[in-house]
């Protein structure tokens, strides 16, 4: 398996257990806590997941060496645009229109975990003087 391809696989394993985390919070609060608001229940439990997803990252996923404070403040400058394109959309899908929160987080997940990976990749743990990856 080429370098790259391993560094996928890890990232989705990650994810899978970030996004656990995350859905777990949440489902709890929604369900076990009886939260209103899916957007606000989603904002929690997303606090939890990215603090999963950024350990996994930062460790098993990029075995980055980037300094923690480069590095996580980059990481949650990019999570707070994820956060808030997917609270925003959990929003619209879940309290405005009335539809399954359990669907719309797995379709905002998909397509935040695309975003998240390349923003992982190429910026917030890039290592200080490495240029791209050639392709």
């Amino acid at each position: 398996m080429g370098e790259e391809a391993g560094r996928v696989v890890r990232f989705i394993l990650n994810g899978l257990f970030a996004t656990a985390v995350h859905y777990g919070v949440l489902a709890g609060l929604v369900e076990g806590a009886g939260m209103g608001s899916a957007a606000i229940a989603n904002a929690l439990a997303a606090v939890c997941g990215i603090a999963v997803s950024y350990a996994g990252n930062r460790t098993f996923v990029l075995r980055s060496r980037a300094p923690h404070r480069r590095a996580g403040a980059r990481f949650l400058a990019c999570y707070a645009a994820i956060v808030s394109l997917h609270g925003g959309a959990m929003a619209l899908w879940a309290d405005i229109a009335g539809l399954d929160y359990r669907i719309g987080f797995l379709l905002f997940t998909g397509a935040a975990a695309v975003l998240t990976y390349l923003l992982n990749r190429f910026f917030v743990f890039r290592e200080p003087g490495a240029g791209l990856p050639s392709t």
